[in-house]
């Protein structure tokens, strides 16, 4: 009987994501996202005591978009989702997709102290990990 593969984190994230600072305008981080076809806005620590925020494009079309607001007027800080929550690349994917589930969110930043290594998020689990997991 074989042992089963264990799919980490580490193992299924994707590096589809930019570093902003909070105080920047949406206009401005949204450049910066087209310019790396990024899909997640990683919002910097202002201070060492500080945590990471998130920005996702859908939270773009819900908090500036569909409420009429101008991307020039509005700051990242204003959208944001903070604390981002964060999961550790060695975590089984199998955690990290009850961990969305309990807590709502459907990707997160795979963290390493005070560094975002990447993105994790359903798709990749079911796309990639849950392919990796049968070889």
């Amino acid at each position: 009987m074989s042992e089963k593969k264990i799919v980490r984190a580490e193992d299924v994230m994707k590096s589809d994501f930019v570093e902003v600072d909070g105080l920047m305008t949406v206009a401005q981080a949204l450049d910066i996202a087209r310019e790396s076809r990024a899909r997640v806005l990683i919002v910097k620590k202002r201070h060492e005591d500080d945590e990471f925020g998130m920005v996702l494009l859908s939270d773009i079309a819900k908090k500036v978009i569909a409420c009429d607001r101008s991307a020039e007027r509005v700051n990242v800080y204003e959208i944001m989702a903070k604390p981002a929550i964060g999961v550790n690349g060695r975590m089984d994917v199998r955690y990290c997709a009850r961990l969305f589930e309990n807590v709502g969110i459907s990707l997160a930043p795979v963290v390493d102290g005070d560094q975002i290594r990447g993105i994790v998020s359903y798709n990749d689990i079911v796309l990639d990990g849950l392919f990796a997991e049968q070889e």
